[in-house]
């Protein structure tokens, strides 16, 4: 595994599983929130957005964390493993909730500086629609790429603290 995509719904510990992942192996994370969002949460262009992933998946290695659907062909073509957060939706809400709490009036340290956290009711539906409307748009591609890409489900906080105790996975 040299260059991993992280996906899954917001809350589902994609930003935490990647700069862990990182100490571990030595691999730059990418958190694509840093990216694509400027200052007062100013979303990027979609031209330079594609171009910026692109350059982005053009390293020899790299974690990169997040969704970001318009982009999701070229992060996917370019990765040899995904690793498909599927967190039940309520411990979503939970920690992006916490998260909102332990963040107030600042940014995370995978989000771009002057995007103070916030939670709005929009998001909070986004995460409770995520598991169905992934299994209509995820699922399928995440089927055709099985032959050539590696795909990791992990479904729960235990499956993601077994995966990362894994030293096969880092010692071979």
């Amino acid at each position: 595994m040299k260059r991993i995509l992280i996906i899954g719904s917001g809350g589902a510990g994609k930003s935490t599983l990647a700069r862990r992942l990182g100490e571990k192996t030595g691999i730059e994370v990418v958190h694509l929130d840093r990216l694509y969002w400027k200052p007062g949460w100013v979303e990027t262009d979609k031209g330079e957005w594609a171009a910026i992933v692109r350059r982005a998946t053009e390293r020899d290695s790299w974690i990169m964390d997040g969704n970001f659907g318009g982009t999701f062909d070229i992060r996917a073509s370019a990765c040899d493993t995904i690793i498909y957060l599927q967190i039940p939706r309520l411990r979503c809400l939970y920690r992006v909730l916490k998260r909102r709490f332990t963040y107030r009036g600042t940014h995370r340290p995978d989000m771009a500086p002057g995007c103070h956290e916030k939670v709005d009711p929009e998001f909070l539906l986004w995460i409770w629609n995520y598991p169905k409307k992934a299994k209509y748009r995820k699922d399928p591609i995440l089927k055709k790429l099985e032959g050539e890409k590696t795909i990791i489900r992990l479904r729960s906080n235990a499956e993601v603290e077994k995966f990362l105790s894994d030293r096969n996975l880092w010692n071979g």
